[in-house]
């Protein structure tokens, strides 16, 4: 009998509901697992071995090897029917209940595969690429000897003039392509962008010439090797202009109110400032004694650096109370004065450059350029703080000098981090707008 047709067999009985039972030593039996043979419709039994067209993973031609196509030479390479009726009959349950079956069964279908076999068998696949396709038959054999004798002829045969029309030969053709589409094409190159990316765009389009310093590597090298010495390279060459010194770093300037009610002096602003914590001036005076005219106070940067690294910066500051410590800076050195604490006390900006506190901190509109003296046209700005108790009422004086308030408690000294944050973020944000050069 030949088997070449089992497959389709399986699922016209399928699709005709058709109970597959199995049998042993011809009797009938209920569990796949110790039959022999296997009825898949009213006419056809076959033994569980038999092979099926089903390929298995390996024999399908994807790693490169020749697909499987007979099943009769090559049976080692299908699925047996056994193991197709198994997904069947199985094909409701859990992925753990059909593994308890199939595995004492050799040559099971895995995981992956079942539910390409259900849909094959239950018609929703018409076709796969896992099944073998059938093989001619003579065309005087005589058709009840096949097992597909029960089906309709139909369903499993092809029109004598489909399977006989013989094949026309392909004539490949040249392609002539359209001259407006060469134009439109030409156009499109024209106006395209190079896209570039990191790496890209550190090629320069100047062709560098490094012959010399090839050549002078080789003299080094000759020299070490005779004399020892080197002999004089390009860098003997360079001339250093004299009189020729580096620019001084300039750092940015914090004036203090010298009023001894004053919140933040001398005496206690460095330690605010960088440590987060303040205590009264008092207190620090009689701590540290007297103190210097100038107080450098070092402000930490961090920021996220090439890769994720986090890079920690310091930045230098200067605090001063009086005009004689800020004259000692230069010419000029309200350049640098990026702010002003103030007490709300009018008689603090009386030795400034600017005596009215509206004009120093910018508020509303500059004075009218007729009315300005030729030194006061580029007039250097600053940012205000006022310094308060948190429990103080609004000083009324404040509200027309564009300053920005802050509070310190007297008492919880866990917030002093919060109103040094805000301080360093109110002056990052003023000098990025006004001096960004005393940020490097």
């Amino acid at each position: 009998m030949s088997t070449e047709d089992v497959l389709l067999i399986l699922r016209q009985s399928i699709k005709n509901k058709f109970p597959i039972s199995y049998v042993k030593d011809g009797t009938s039996t209920s569990a796949l697992s110790g039959a022999t043979h296997i009825a898949i419709s009213p006419s056809v039994t076959v033994p569980r071995s038999t092979a099926t067209r089903w390929r298995k993973p390996d024999s399908s031609g994807a790693s490169g090897t020749a697909p499987a196509m007979d099943p009769k030479s090559e049976p080692e390479r299908f699925f047996s029917v056994d193991a197709i009726v198994l997904v069947w009959t199985v094909k409701d349950g859990t992925a753990a209940d059909y593994m308890r079956q199939a595995r004492d069964m050799p040559g099971f279908v895995s995981l992956t595969d079942r539910k390409a076999v259900v849909d094959w068998l239950e018609g929703k696949e018409v076709d796969s690429d896992k099944i073998a396709p059938l093989s001619e038959e003579p065309l005087n054999e005589d058709p009840s000897s096949s097992v597909t004798s029960g089906l309709p002829k139909a369903s499993t045969t092809e029109s004598p003039s489909k399977s006989r029309a013989p094949a026309r030969p392909s004539v490949k053709r040249s392609y002539v392509p359209d001259a407006a589409d060469l134009e439109a094409v030409k156009k499109i190159r024209t106006n395209e962008v190079e896209l570039r990316d990191r790496t890209t765009v550190l090629r320069g389009a100047k062709v560098n010439n490094f012959n010399q310093i090839k050549d002078f590597v080789v003299q080094l090298k000759s020299a070490a090797k005779g004399k020892g010495s080197a002999p004089p390279g390009p860098s003997s060459q360079v001339v250093t202009p004299k009189g020729a010194s580096k620019k001084p770093r300039v750092f940015p300037i914090i004036m203090v109110s010298s009023s001894p009610t004053a919140l933040l002096t001398l005496h206690n602003v460095k330690r605010f400032l960088e440590e987060a914590v303040y205590e009264t001036s008092e207190q620090a005076k009689a701590k540290n004694g007297k103190t210097e005219d100038m107080i450098p106070i070092y402000r930490k940067r961090t920021h996220i650096g090439p890769g994720g690294k986090e890079i920690e910066t310091r930045i230098k500051y200067f605090a001063v109370d009086s005009i004689d410590a800020l004259a000692k800076f230069g010419q000029d050195p309200w350049d640098r004065v990026v702010c002003v604490m103030t007490t709300g006390q009018e008689w603090q900006f009386k030795p400034y450059k600017w005596t009215e506190p509206r004009q120093l901190f910018h508020h509303g509109i500059p004075t009218p350029l007729l009315q300005r003296s030729f030194s006061d046209r580029s007039p250097s700005l600053v940012k205000g703080i006022y310094f308060t108790w948190s429990n103080d009422p609004p000083n009324p004086k404040t509200k027309d000098w564009n300053v920005s308030e802050l509070k310190i408690d007297q008492y919880k000294r866990h917030v002093d981090k919060s109103v040094v944050a805000q301080f360093w973020k109110l002056l990052d944000a003023w000098m990025t707008s006004h001096k960004p050069s005393l940020l490097l």
